[in-house]
């Protein structure tokens, strides 16, 4: 059966069959995504993380099929209601919808009112009026006040209750039905009678009407949380006529009057079972491919924030602003460690601002601060246009930094057992700074979904979102590298091959014996054994080591094949690394062998020019359009500074420094048509947008970057 596996997930991704079985050999062997991408291209064809990724959910999926086709064998079994025609039509059952169909008539379940009829002795009756021949149908026959069928009427009843539920059941039948609601239904949105006024966020959708196949999955979750919140009255069913014409063309043979019999039946199967079954089928396929698309909008802008540019070991100071509590105020070392805190307060009385004055001018002195974090919430563009107006030197950097989630991580395990002594004003300002020097190493730290950078987090499949998100975050710290000696545990934890235990373990060895000084020390890491160090080795740097490899992405495992090209250049491992005409020199093909091929001979030689380069871009500072800080100073046309904070499907929300994000609808993105925002805009992406339109009363802005 994973032979066929193999194949079907080839088919779908359009790579060969030697390739998902390869991914699924590595992997069910303990590799990680990113090893298998960056270390085994040979083995993969060069598969790259989304396929390998893909291959690892599609067998899963699979499994979970297989799992299910069992267990519908051995209930079927264990009930001596197995045949060989049956058991053949379960194993080739390609999807879980057409094995779900074969096993419905034979599926346990509560009294049904065709189980009721036949109770009563009228199957045979419904045998007759589906046949539909000319053999005289004698309903009054089946009276039988024993069995409480009293009347002919009540015989006839419950003759229809049993055909309505064999065609409910027949596969065939709900096949032909299922593809008509995935191609026809309409999707029809009501409001719930008296919570209009309690669900007014929901107005545009009181009485809605738009094709099934044509709903935008954004569109499509409003609808479900709506739903859920009971404010809409949601339906998914095509127009009756064509699913109803399909069934009397099926079932109804004669005007006789079984064939009129028959004919009630349909129209109460289609009513009463086939459509509400359909409608729930569709519904959670619906549900399913709109999830995925949220998962997939998530994902990329969570991609794009964690790679935001670091500006990298700075000293630097950071404030967490406020009005009537004033603002929380952190000096931090080069590696991000807390030197000083205090609280100032720049936005209230002149001498209470004097004294901020005095505050910030001498402690940027006393700890040579060459950065300024202002935390872009309550009273943020207040205090910027204080830190700005002061005497400062003209080399310290100030910027807005996106403080989401700030106070999640002040709050959390990870910030008490890193701050135990300091309350959460001062963990949460101590956050602000580090996202500044490295936005990835501090957001880490924090639960994804806590980040802000997606929508109907909280209605899409819980499982699947972890599972992408997870996948996200592994994917950039391994992307981007990880200093072994400085790196805090929570960073540790998502390199390859690691995990909470062993990141646990390393950040122990390395505060009772130092840092590492070479790679091939992770191996006397307690439980760190070869295969988790195969894994690791690679995404780990060691940039003051003994060996100048160990501070690049060249894996342990191809060190030997460095130092024959050192070799046959005639020098020694770091003059190759230092001299780009000598690397010039390197043939790859030279060195192609069995366990090497020219994919990773080529990532070699490139490494070696760059060795531990981060890959991410270079800072930008950003400042917000001075003189707008708030709503009521917006003006239509206005031009504006703003950074994007979100991506979605329907367009990019960006903070123009009012405290309300505004809107670049799609359809304002570029002069010409886009189908994705995400081709124009990026999460953390600096723009100059134009006011549309404000609605003060709303709080909806919207801004355009056409004609700008």
């Amino acid at each position: 059966m994973m032979q066929q596996y193999s194949q079907i997930i080839a088919d779908e991704l359009h790579i060969r069959v030697e390739q998902v079985k390869t991914v699924a050999v590595l992997l069910d062997d303990g590799a990680t995504v990113p090893f298998i991408s960056r270390y085994r291209k040979e083995a993969t064809g060069s598969l790259d993380e989304v396929q390998i990724a893909a291959i690892r959910d599609r067998r899963g999926e699979l499994a979970d099929l297989e799992k299910r086709r069992t267990a519908i064998l051995v209930s079927l079994g264990e009930r001596d209601l197995l045949n060989d025609d049956l058991q053949k039509a379960i194993n080739t059952a390609p999807d879980l919808a057409s094995l779900e169909d074969i096993y419905l008539p034979f599926r346990p379940k509560r009294r049904t009112r065709a189980q009721v009829a036949k109770e009563k002795g009228l199957e045979p009756l419904a045998k007759i009026l589906l046949r539909q021949d000319k053999q005289k149908v004698e309903p009054e026959a089946f009276v039988n006040k024993d069995k409480e069928v009293t009347t002919v009427e009540e015989a006839l009843n419950g003759a229809r209750d049993i055909i309505a539920e064999w065609i409910s059941e027949d596969a065939s039948t709900r096949s032909l039905l299922r593809t008509v609601f995935h191609r026809k239904a309409i999707v029809t949105s009501k409001a719930v009678k008296s919570q209009e006024e309690s669900g007014s966020k929901f107005r545009d959708y009181f009485d809605w009407q738009e094709p099934s196949a044509k709903v935008p999955g954004h569109r499509l979750l409003a609808l479900f949380r709506g739903e859920n919140e009971k404010v809409l009255s949601l339906t998914f069913r095509p127009p009756e006529a064509e699913p109803l014409e399909i069934l009397h063309r099926q079932y109804i043979r004669s005007d006789s009057f079984s064939g009129q019999q028959v004919a009630r039946a349909v129209e109460d199967s289609y009513r009463r079972l086939l459509a509400p079954s359909l409608e729930n089928e569709l519904r959670g396929q619906l549900k399913k491919q709109a999830d995925t698309e949220a998962i997939s909008v998530f994902s990329e802008n969570l991609r794009e924030l964690l790679l935001a540019s670091p500006l990298g070991q700075k000293r630097t100071m950071a404030l967490d602003p406020g009005f009537r509590t004033g603002a929380k105020l952190v000096c931090l070392d080069r590696q991000g460690e807390l030197l000083n805190f205090t609280t100032i307060y720049p936005t209230l009385s002149k001498k209470q601002q004097e004294e901020a004055a005095q505050t910030v001018i001498r402690l940027c002195k006393r700890y040579d601060i060459e950065a300024i974090a202002i935390g872009n919430g309550t009273a943020s563009r207040e205090t910027e246009s204080f830190v700005r107006a002061l005497d400062l030197p003209a080399e310290v950097l100030i910027t807005m930094v996106d403080e989401s989630g700030a106070s999640i991580y002040s709050a959390s395990e990870v910030a008490r057992a890193e701050f135990p002594d300091h309350d959460i004003t001062v963990r949460g300002a101590v956050s602000i700074g580090r996202r500044l020097q490295d936005p990835l190493a501090e957001l880490v730290k924090l639960d994804p979904k806590a980040i802000g950078v997606g929508q109907y987090q909280h209605d899409v499949n819980q499982k699947s979102l972890r599972q992408s998100l997870e996948d996200v975050v592994i994917s950039c710290v391994n992307k981007v590298g990880v200093e072994v000696n400085s790196a805090s545990k929570e960073l540790l934890t998502f390199v390859s091959g690691l995990g909470e235990t062993l990141a646990s373990n390393i950040f122990a060895f390395r505060s009772e014996n130092g840092p590492f000084t070479e790679r091939r020390q992770l191996l006397k890491v307690p439980r760190l054994g070869k295969k988790a160090f195969e894994q690791c080795a690679g995404f780990l740097r060691i940039h003051d080591g003994e060996n100048p490899l160990d501070r690049s992405g060249v894996h342990p495992e191809r060190y030997e094949t460095v130092k024959q090209m050192a070799k046959d250049c005639g020098c020694a491992v770091p003059d190759l690394m230092q001299n780009e005409s000598l690397r010039q020199q390197i043939k790859p093909g030279r060195y192609v062998d069995d366990e090497v091929g020219l994919p990773t001979l080529l990532d070699i030689v490139a490494e070696l020019g760059k060795p531990g380069r981060d890959p991410r871009q270079s800072f930008a500072a950003f400042s917000f359009t001075q003189g707008v800080e708030k709503l009521d100073d917006l003006e239509v046309g206005m031009r504006l500074s703003g950074i994007v904070t979100n991506v979605t499907k329907f367009g990019a929300f960006v903070d123009i420094g009012v405290h309300q994000d505004g809107l670049i609808h799609v359809s304002q993105l570029a002069d010409h048509y886009v189908k994705d925002p995400a081709e124009i805009v990026k999460v953390r992406q600096q723009v100059q947008v134009r006011v549309l339109d404000v609605d003060a009363k709303r709080r909806r802005i919207a801004l355009s970057l056409r004609d700008i």
